[in-house]
């Protein structure tokens, strides 16, 4: 126990958890969570499908 410079079972002084621990590890979950919950609606671009080029093909490209 830091507070009163003593080794002892920190469950039994009442010391479980850092507080700001806890609450990173809970913001973190719920971050994590919303995504898992949001990812059925991502909206993406569809690739645009390319032409076949015409003509001869120039000095150099193979078939």
């Amino acid at each position: 126990n830091a507070k009163t410079m003593k080794y002892e079972d920190l469950v039994q002084a009442g010391i479980v958890d850092p507080t700001k621990v806890v609450r990173a590890a809970l913001e973190n979950a719920a971050s994590s969570a919303s995504m898992f919950l949001t990812t059925e609606v991502v909206v993406a671009e569809k690739p645009e499908e390319k032409k076949e080029k015409g003509g001869m093909p120039s000095m150099g490209e193979e078939y």
